[in-house]
């Protein structure tokens, strides 16, 4: 078991006023609690040279001595493939000192928890550990592809959520919907609520009375016999959005194990669909340093382009 060696950390403005100890919880990320304030206790981890107690607050422009951790401690990190963490690195569609965008592969958790040891966020870390405060900015769901947004620093994240909330983030979909589409740009202001089942099974469902407002904006890309390829705007951000207003509208997405049409995805398995076909293909967002708009595009993926390919050599042969 390799130990890491001892480091000094400079506090900036971003982790000035937090308690010691949830610090070195946040950075030593997986290291068992107990274990955070036996080496507190022992003196091991120092601020600027001298002893500190677990409920002192940081003030920036101190150095905070942190002993060697063993990896063996840090459990969310073991079991991400080499392979994986390869892939991911050559996602990277934009980055800078600030924030980072992830081309991210279906089938991928956006982080560890449900029954999934690790995700996107767990394996970046392992790949970047220079990049100790790397979070999520916001999530995709586990099947969804495409642009996902991370911060780099405590400040951005504060920063993009602000701009989230003031809606100030633009987020354009690409989704195959079952059914032909009638005429053009489409509008669903329809409140949702989110469920847990017993089993820990998220499901969202429309509810006028107690749901959520949310609005998303459908426009029409391309036509198929069966099906229509769409473009989604999203006004708010819910969980499972999209699937639930395509749903509730009578165009559920293609290959929607939990919201779908199995007739309609039992069709499109015939021509390589295997999952679902929803891909988060741009992103647009103020900087957090200077608010200008960074614009970040990702192609859709090879399966999902085959799809398409698919249901254009049908209409040509039909």
């Amino acid at each position: 078991m390799g130990e890491s060696g001892v480091r000094f950390l400079e506090i900036g403005d971003s982790d000035a006023g937090q308690r010691l100890d949830n610090f070195l919880l946040r950075i030593l990320k997986g290291v068992p609690r107990s274990h955070i304030y036996k080496i507190l206790r022992s003196g091991e981890v120092r601020i600027n040279r001298g002893r500190a107690q677990a409920r002192y607050h940081l003030q920036q422009g101190d150095i905070v001595r942190v002993p060697p951790v063993r990896q063996a401690e840090s459990s969310p990190e073991a079991g991400i493939p080499e392979g994986v963490r390869g892939e991911l690195f050559k996602r990277v569609l934009y980055e800078d000192a600030r924030v980072l965008v992830l081309d991210k592969p279906s089938g991928m958790a956006v982080h560890g928890g449900s029954g999934v040891s690790w995700g996107v966020i767990e394996a970046l870390r392992q790949l970047r550990p220079d990049l100790r405060e790397l979070e999520l900015v916001h999530r995709l769901d586990r099947e969804t592809s495409g642009c996902l947004l991370l911060s780099k620093r405590r400040s951005a994240l504060r920063s993009l959520h602000a701009a989230i909330r003031e809606g100030e983030m633009d987020k354009h979909y690409l989704v195959l919907a079952c059914g032909r589409w009638k005429g053009e740009m489409r509008r669903v202001d329809l409140a949702l609520r989110k469920n847990t089942l017993q089993s820990g099974e998220r499901m969202v469902r429309p509810d006028p009375e107690t749901g959520k407002p949310s609005v998303t904006r459908f426009f029409p890309q391309q036509r198929f016999s069966g099906e229509t390829l769409l473009r989604a705007e999203l006004e708010t951000g819910r969980t499972h959005q999209i699937r639930v207003h395509l749903q509730a509208i009578g165009h559920p997405v293609a290959g929607d194990a939990k919201y779908g049409d199995s007739a309609c995805n039992s069709r499109l398995r015939q021509h390589g669909l295997r999952r679902l076909f929803l891909h988060a293909s741009f992103l647009g967002f103020p900087h957090p340093a200077d608010g200008r708009i960074i614009r970040v595009e990702a192609p859709l993926p090879a399966d999902l382009a085959g799809v398409v390919k698919a249901l254009e050599q049908e209409g040509r042969t039909g």
